[in-house]
């Protein structure tokens, strides 16, 4: 029997409410700085939820060569042409490729740019001196309104589409989009077409922005938001009794996958290692997760037997750790499943609690983190836990980074519908 192929990590770049390249969001994160604000995309001053984490001081035209062909594209698909910019170039991947049906696209990309005034006006149309609905009237005004282009852009396929004629790379073009854990499937599926000798690198990740209207008001809906408006800094409190739901954040962060001996071929640095991957769904319900982590338990120890590794090697969690009352009792129930005697002895931290919730983006960004606080050997910390929930009685290192060699971190992400991702990583010793 043939040995599996090894996946390496040799390329990342990220952009998302804590800065626009690696460098500066790692530096971000370890200082324990939040990216929370006002919203300013759109008057959000009638809304329950006035404040996300967003992008702000960034412009496509830094990271493509056509800026005017980007001008009607997604606001995700930006990011995603931004922080895929940066992996290619940390990789050096194309430099000196010579197959480029040998590398494809993975990506967990969420929908594009959402329509919302245009819908709107076609329906007051529709509505147009009262009385029942008139779809005459409403096709009519959506044909005199809506540009085909912009409309093609909500499409959650088209980031991964642009991404492999932005680097010419006919390899397999897959988009998922299983919520929360979107881009960490992403990675892990993208991992397997590499183990499986289908491609010898992958471009995986996600991107995505639910900071629109339709997104505040689902969300509000569903009352999953926080609604502390008048201290947006420490809204995201992950793992704190006082939580009172998740901050929407928005970006996009991309790993270069690639096969151990193909990279260590043409000498390329290498961050880490993925070494397990662990998928489970709840078949629960769409909106809560299982009370007794079922999902969550499943992925990990998934993640764990595939990577060929016991609980006991892993020395850092970073949680889903949402910010909301469900989610984060529950991952500590999972957590001390998986862990048993050790639990409370391994550290976990939220990432969110200072980037906010990148929906699809947020597990590639929190597998990025893994790797920097393995390189590093700096635990980056959860932040405004402040007052003990006896609930959640884990190590969260509470709102200050810390120095801790680490070998073997997982990376957990857990999405609305029940769809449940655990990545096992590990650091890489050269």
């Amino acid at each position: 029997m043939t040995s599996r192929r090894r996946v390496v990590v040799t390329g990342m770049g990220m952009i998302n409410p804590l800065g626009n390249d690696v460098t500066t969001v790692w530096e971000a994160l370890t200082a324990g700085r939040s990216g929370v604000g006002n919203i300013s995309i759109f008057d959000a001053s009638l809304y329950p939820t006035k404040i996300a984490a967003e992008i702000r001081n960034w412009d496509v035209s830094s990271c493509v060569d056509d800026p005017e062909q980007w001008k009607k594209r997604g606001r995700h698909a930006k990011f995603a042409a931004g922080a895929a910019k940066q992996a290619i170039d940390d990789s050096g991947l194309l430099d000196s490729l010579k197959d480029r049906g040998r590398v494809g696209v993975y990506f967990g990309a969420g929908e594009g740019n959402q329509d919302f005034f245009n819908f709107t006006q076609m329906l007051c149309a529709a509505h147009a001196g009262g009385g029942e609905f008139n779809l005459d009237a409403f096709i009519r005004e959506g044909q005199k309104i809506l540009d085909p282009e912009l409309e093609l852009e909500q499409e959650p396929s088209m980031p991964a589409a642009h991404l492999a004629t932005m680097f010419d790379v006919h390899g397999p073009n897959i988009n998922c989009l299983t919520a929360c854990a979107a881009s960490s499937q992403a990675v892990g599926e993208a991992t397997e077409l590499i183990r499986r000798g289908h491609v010898d690198a992958m471009i995986a990740g996600g991107a995505h922005s639910m900071i629109h209207p339709f997104g505040l008001t689902g969300f509000n809906l569903l009352t999953a938001l926080s609604t502390n408006n008048t201290d947006p800094t420490k809204a995201s409190r992950p793992f704190d009794r006082l939580r009172d739901g998740f901050v929407l954040g928005e970006g996009s962060s991309v790993v270069i996958l690639e096969e151990l001996e193909h990279a260590k071929k043409r000498g390329a640095k290498i961050y880490g290692e993925v070494l397990g991957y662990g998928c489970t769904a709840d078949a629960y319900r769409i909106t809560d997760i299982h009370p007794e982590g079922r999902g969550a338990i499943g992925c990990m120890r998934a993640s764990l037997e595939d990577a060929g590794v016991n609980a006991d090697d892993v020395g850092y969690v970073n949680a889903h750790g949402t910010s909301t009352t469900v989610n984060d009792k529950v991952e500590t129930v999972a957590c001390k499943a998986v862990f048993g005697d050790r639990a409370a002895q391994v550290p976990v931290s939220s990432t969110k609690s200072m980037m906010g919730h990148l929906i699809a983006a947020a597990g590639a960004s929190e597998m990025i983190v893994c790797l920097l606080a393995m390189r590093d050997s700096v635990l980056p910390p959860t932040i405004n836990l402040e007052n003990p929930d006896p609930l959640c009685d884990l190590d969260y290192i509470p709102n200050q980074a810390r120095q801790a060699k680490v070998r073997v971190s997982l990376n957990n992400s857990f999405g609305f519908g029940g769809q449940n991702v655990t990545l096992a990583l590990g650091a890489w010793a050269g």
